[in-house]
């Protein structure tokens, strides 16, 4: 009885592990898969999943060994700080966002009440030809710290999304200037731009953060 027992269990271990279609490779490649997307999503040093944190820990000595290029330049920074355009952005910068503030607050009161269209339409006027201005004297100080009026390496990215901020303000100024669409309209058009706005703001806040650190440990 017993050696009819170990063949039963024997017997049940066999349909457990080889199942017809090979279920136990596509376990083991379901759980590979999983684990690799875990390790992905949430890498965590310390798991229990074998292999985990060495992979973790792989990817930080690969990402710590790649090496960053600096901003600026020696030469670029020293141009950056003799050059008197570097204080006209550092002046319109914090006026064209104090214009934005005032002519949200505008805008949404206008969406919202139906009240002051006149009011918030010259704010996003004023805001639009504040753009206009940071963008050529800004183009200017790139021509003169990195040799180049626009897309230059450090700031490609930056000047690309610039555009997309330029487009969507122009296009307000379009849809007013020729009166396209309803002035419910216009305002969404304006909401766009001041939404695209504020994340070119951000990419040139955290450039701005970047070359701050890059100056302190050089």
């Amino acid at each position: 009885m017993q050696a009819d027992a170990q063949s039963r269990n024997r017997q049940f271990s066999t349909v457990q592990g080889r199942t017809p279609g090979g279920s136990t490779g596509i376990s083991v490649a379901f759980d590979r898969m999983l684990q690799g997307w875990i390790d992905t999503v949430a890498p965590c040093p310390w798991t229990a999943h074998a292999g985990s944190g060495a992979n973790y820990r792989h990817r930080i000595q690969r990402a710590a060994a790649k090496p960053h290029a600096p901003l600026y330049t020696p030469e670029q920074r020293r141009r950056r700080d003799e050059t008197p355009w570097t204080l006209v952005q550092g002046v319109l910068a914090p006026l064209q966002f104090l214009v934005f503030a005032v002519s949200l607050f505008l805008v949404l009161r206008y969406l919202a009440t139906g009240e002051g269209y006149v009011l918030a339409t010259a704010s996003v006027i004023i805001k639009t030809l504040v753009l206009y201005l940071i963008m050529v004297t800004g183009a200017v100080w790139e021509k003169v710290v990195f040799g180049r009026y626009l897309f230059a390496p450090a700031f490609f990215w930056e000047d690309v999304f610039s555009m997309l901020v330029l487009a969507l303000h122009t296009a307000y100024i379009g849809a007013v200037l020729f009166s396209i669409g309803t002035p419910h309209q216009q305002m969404m058009i304006a909401l766009a731009a001041y939404f695209t706005y504020l994340i070119n703001a951000g990419q040139f806040l955290w450039k701005l953060r970047a070359a701050r650190m890059e100056g302190a440990t050089s």
